[in-house]
């Protein structure tokens, strides 16, 4: 009836989860007790994470088996050892961790979580093995009062007799023995005048919970018969003894008025409820000993506890470097990583696996790695979430600013051609290369220079609009332009022949009618993509790790690559056109400049593909400006270069003399 010595199992897993113990061995008596103490408490500390690696009973005086759990002990990882002592275990277990000291060598001592130990069992272990050193040990002890009150009407003989003999160094007993070893009690000591940690310490002991026994059961069998059931006993005239399961609903309505701390209130299973110190047992140089209390357990409900550990109370032994050894079946698990589950192990023997991109752990053995916000990235250790930073091709940063350095340089080159040749515009060289389609072709590369331009800086609904749909337009008018000279030489070259029917396409009408044909399917092709699904800013926060990607989403990819198809298919048109007409004569030809720059341009429009799916955000852009950009400078380059050397620099090969002469030895 009195409450319970031992702690109930979710305090010594509370206790041993406070320091990480989740790797333990389990000992007990070989007997009925220390069975079912065993078999209980594995699944209430698997429930919490703590492993039993080793679960073995103590033999009484028998140590046929100390072998197998000695090599364990050396050999595993395990430094707290649950244990459960009585009288008669304790012999036996000092033994062996003497022998496990002497014999296997132990450098690390090991760290001894009893459920309850007395002072005379630690007294006992002293003389056996080394607690001030190498071993720690643990015990619960029940709370009790440090200022009492004492009621004569609530008390029995047998508890204050107890109490006086050790309180008072006296006795009520009128025997012999008593006379001899015991003064006379006065009867009229008072409790309070002893000292509060003298009365902890005697009331710590078995004696008090024998008093409350009694007092619980006097109590019951007093309101059993002043109740409806006594009543009827004395009514029937005797009263003979009652049941015990007449008395249960008595007992249970009962407050024992005990010495504990946590008052007498009882549990469901009828035992009085107690809460319990946490106490460390220290040998001094003295040799005497002495429990020091290093946490407490409070009953918040039926079913919680709370444990309190004042951390700096405890005094490691040296084995331990005076620090909270580890008792685990594999490391912790450090913030960024998160538990992995070795198949066929214990949930205590894990992997640390480190956490992916886009997720974080704060905190040691992370059962799962917590994904950042979509507007947050995870740092490199993967134990916190950054914000994310915001990328776009802008002109601050470098590569945004040669870029568009270079295309303001070479639309300004372009200019520059343009009024040489409008300057020129009479000289042969430059009639003689339509100088109509001539002046398309340098306008056009011009737009497309600055077409460049729209792709540089923060995406916005009109550059979005415009950037990729100019950019086509653009490019299919100057190659349309090149593929009409082409033809127009090769028309130009027919018509010399006596009687060719050629001579009527001679002219502008012809020339005109193919830039504006191929321009205008162009045009369709773009005005169909902005009224089905235009291009629009978006923002892309997964497809670089740590950045927001501001950029234009194209709608319809399949209308950007119809857009880009259809001007590659000019080109190649243009390509075969002006290769078969490589050979004819040089006064009229223009065919192998043309060649080589659609070549040139093919070139950079097949490698652009390739490139641009494999590059994400400012990169992609930055892949596409440079293919506008270099296309455009190998057909400026390429066709108007070797004219500009000669209106410039050679003046003199500028003539109709030397065009004729040049004629006349080509035929």
């Amino acid at each position: 009836m009195g409450p319970r010595q031992e702690p109930p199992h979710l305090v010594i897993v509370k206790l041993l989860l406070h320091f990480q113990w989740t790797w333990v061995c389990l000992l007990a008596p070989d007997n009925e007790n220390g069975e079912k103490f065993r078999k209980t408490f594995v699944p209430v500390a698997l429930k919490q994470g703590v492993c039993v690696a080793f679960s073995e009973s103590l033999p009484v005086l028998n140590f046929d088996r100390k072998k197998d759990l000695l090599s364990y002990l050396k050999k595993s990882k395990v430094n707290a050892i649950v244990s459960q002592l009585d009288m008669s275990t304790v012999t036996t277990l000092g033994l062996i961790i003497k022998i496990m000291d002497r014999r296997e060598k132990l450098a690390v001592g090991k760290v001894w979580i009893i459920t309850a130990l007395s002072d005379l069992n630690v007294r006992w272990l002293y003389r056996l093995i080394d607690l001030q050193h190498k071993h720690a040990f643990l015990s619960f002890v029940i709370k009790t009062k440090t200022r009492m009150s004492y009621d004569r009407a609530l008390s029995d003989f047998f508890v204050f007799e107890m109490f006086a003999q050790s309180a008072f160094q006296c006795s009520y007993s009128s025997s012999v023995l008593s006379k001899k070893v015991w003064e006379r009690c006065t009867e009229k000591e008072k409790w309070g005048i002893l000292p509060p940690d003298l009365v902890a310490k005697i009331l710590s002991e078995d004696a008090y919970s024998i008093r409350n026994a009694i007092q619980a059961v006097s109590w019951t069998l007093s309101a059993a018969y002043t109740s409806q059931l006594g009543q009827k006993r004395r009514q029937v005239g005797h009263r003979p003894a009652p049941q015990p399961w007449q008395l249960h609903p008595f007992l249970k309505n009962i407050q024992v008025s005990n010495f504990s701390a946590d008052g007498g209130n009882l549990e469901k299973d009828g035992d009085p409820a107690a809460g319990f110190d946490i106490i460390q047992w220290a040998v001094y140089p003295n040799k005497s000993t002495s429990g020091v209390k290093v946490g407490s357990v409070e009953n918040e409900a039926a079913s919680e506890v709370k444990i309190s550990v004042d951390q700096s109370a405890i005094m490691w032994p040296t084995s331990f470097n005076k620090k909270v050894p580890l008792s685990r079946c594999t490391e912790s698990c450090h913030p960024g990583y998160t538990k992995l589950t070795r198949e066929g192990a214990p949930i205590c023997c894990y992997d640390c696996s480190h956490c992916v991109e886009g997720t974080i752990s704060m905190q040691e053995d992370a059962a799962h790695c917590k994904k950042c916000p979509d507007d947050q990235h995870s740092n490199k250790k993967r134990d916190q979430c950054d914000p994310k930073v915001i990328s776009f091709l802008s002109y601050e940063e470098t590569l945004g600013l040669i870029l568009a350095i270079s295309a303001i340089i070479l639309s300004l080159t372009t200019g520059f051609v343009l009024y040489i040749f409008i300057k020129f515009r009479e000289t042969p060289i430059v009639k003689a290369n339509n100088r109509d389609l001539t002046y398309i072709l340098l306008v056009s590369l011009l737009i497309s220079f600055l077409t460049s331009l729209l792709f540089i800086g923060q995406p916005q609904k009109i550059t979005c609009l415009l950037r990729q749909t100019t950019f086509s337009i653009v490019f299919s008018v100057a190659v349309s332009s090149l593929l009409a000279k082409t033809i127009m030489v090769v028309v130009a070259f027919l018509a010399t022949k006596p009687g060719s029917r050629m001579r009527k396409w001679l002219g502008k009408h012809l020339a005109n009618s193919i830039v504006l044909s191929c321009s205008w399917l162009q045009i369709g092709i773009c005005i169909i993509w902005l009224g089905l699904s235009p291009p629009f800013p978006d923002v892309d926060m997964h497809s670089q790790p740590g950045q927001i990607l501001l950029q234009c989403n194209e709608g319809s990819v399949t209308m950007f690559y119809s857009a880009l198809g259809y001007m590659g298919f000019l080109a190649v048109i243009c390509f075969l056109v002006a290769f078969l007409a490589r050979k004819l004569p040089g006064s009229f030809n223009e065919a192998k400049l043309i060649t080589f720059s659609m070549l040139v341009f093919c070139s950079v429009w097949i490698s652009f593909v390739p490139t641009y799916l494999s590059t994400k955000g400012k990169y992609m852009v930055a892949v596409q400006i440079f293919s506008i950009l270099s296309s455009s400078l190998g057909l400026l380059g390429c066709i108007f270069v070797p004219k500009c050397y000669i209106i410039i620099l050679k003046p003199h090969m500028n003539m109709k003399e030397h065009l004729m002469m040049k004629k006349n030895e080509g035929g």
